[in-house]
């Protein structure tokens, strides 16, 4: 069976929950190799061989730290030379996403971006993708090269598939680019004890009903009861409630949980363009005529500050 190269999304060693998702959907095309970079590197062995890895490879360097993108790409490049994989998955993240262009260029290969799930054809992996604001559901594949795929979180489940998971080194060769942009500091991202919202199963988000930065408590504290991530309207942001680093929709972050939680949001296309993937959708807005009822699973016509609150306590009980 050919081989599928996955790149390990990873925090000193701590395997992010997107890459054992890829590894999911690498078993659906082939025999998952994972590539892991930077420091911490060979950590990720055993988490990477219990979800399926067959192979990882591994590489430490300063460079990875210390400069941007570019030495990663170098690295993959190496291990596509060693591997000659059926493909090459990587999460879609900001930084996984330039890496993919940038290694698509080098090889010659088409690339797709944004994946939300992925499967075996006969010319190779096919891909779904979300198009036009969620509108469209499009499959597609690569007729260049070796596929390279990037795939949005919360795309597969994670399932345990113990494999050998055999560590081995991977010489990499910096190119001169590589130095070309230095790292000059880092700020650590402020913890609030929730999930990262990109990768949350559940997303509770505010809009322009919540009315004001002091009523998102409200909001936390529903999230905080299920587990999840909070985000919020570009509504909410641009009037200062919640900061931009939550916002979900088209010029913010694109989310695709389990289960999706709209509270005071009307429904905009561009807030649509950046949830509509999500799996389960619940609206809570007094407006019965609001856009955002025309996708979602599941509608509550009602006042937020009365119904967020009731919710709230519900499954604060049935938990307790």
């Amino acid at each position: 069976m050919a081989e599928v190269l996955v790149y390990v999304d990873h925090v000193d060693g701590a395997v992010r929950k997107p890459t054992l998702e890829l590894l999911t959907l690498a078993r659906r095309i082939g025999e998952p190799v994972a590539v892991a970079l930077g420091n911490g590197a060979a950590d990720t062995a055993a988490a990477l061989a219990e979800h399926g890895a067959v192979k990882v490879l591994t590489a430490d360097a300063p460079e990875f730290a210390d400069y941007l993108v570019v030495p990663k790409v170098d690295a993959l490049q190496a291990a596509y030379d060693a591997v000659s994989p059926a493909a090459m998955l990587l999460p879609s993240s900001a930084e996984s996403k330039e890496i993919a262009a940038r290694l698509a260029l080098r090889i010659g290969s088409g690339i797709i971006t944004d994946a939300v799930d992925l499967e075996a054809g006969d010319e190779g992996p096919v891909a779904t993708q979300s198009a036009f604001a969620a509108s469209f559901t499009t499959k597609s594949r690569v007729s260049k090269g070796t596929p390279v795929i990037t795939v949005k979180p919360n795309s597969a489940a994670v399932e345990a598939a113990p494999a050998a998971g055999a560590v081995e080194a991977l010489s990499v060769s910096f190119s001169e680019k590589a130095t070309g942009t230095k790292v000059l500091s880092r700020t650590p991202r402020e913890s609030t004890g929730r999930p990262e919202l990109t990768e949350a199963a559940i997303v509770v988000s505010g809009g322009r009903g919540v009315n004001g930065a002091e009523n998102f408590g409200i909001i936390e504290a529903l999230a905080d009861s299920l587990g999840a991530a909070v985000g919020a309207s570009r509504a909410a942001v641009d009037a200062g409630w919640y900061p931009h680093t939550n916002q979900v929709g088209q010029t913010g972050k694109s989310v695709s949980p389990q289960l999706y939680v709209a509270s005071g949001i009307s429904g905009a296309i561009q807030h649509r363009a950046g949830m509509q993937t999500s799996k389960t959708i619940v609206a809570i807005n007094k407006d019965s005529e609001a856009p955002i009822f025309d996708l979602v699973d599941y509608g509550v016509v009602g006042d937020l500050f009365a119904v967020v609150p009731q919710l709230t306590e519900e499954i604060k009980a049935r938990k307790g």
